[in-house]
């Protein structure tokens, strides 16, 4: 199957949602090449990037799982190869 390879890019606001984010990243780990979290105090939030190589429908199927976390804002972004 043909893969794409993406950044999610997630805001996290509430921090009492990091158990499901961190649960639903881990149910897709075989498709993740890494991440990088930021903390940003001043702003109360947390800034994570999450690159990944997977089908098309994968990417946005974690993309929408992750936004309909409370608290929680994700957009994918595609490469064009």
């Amino acid at each position: 199957m043909e893969t794409r390879v993406a950044i999610i890019g997630i805001i996290v606001e509430n921090t009492d949602s990091v158990d499901q984010l961190n649960d639903l990243l881990h149910e897709y780990g075989e498709y993740i090449i890494g991440r990088m979290g930021l903390p940003y105090a001043k702003k109360n939030v947390n800034v994570i990037s999450v690159c990944l190589d997977a089908p098309l429908d994968i990417i946005n199927r974690l993309s929408g799982k992750l936004g309909m976390i409370e608290g929680i804002s994700a957009k994918a972004v595609f490469s064009k190869i």
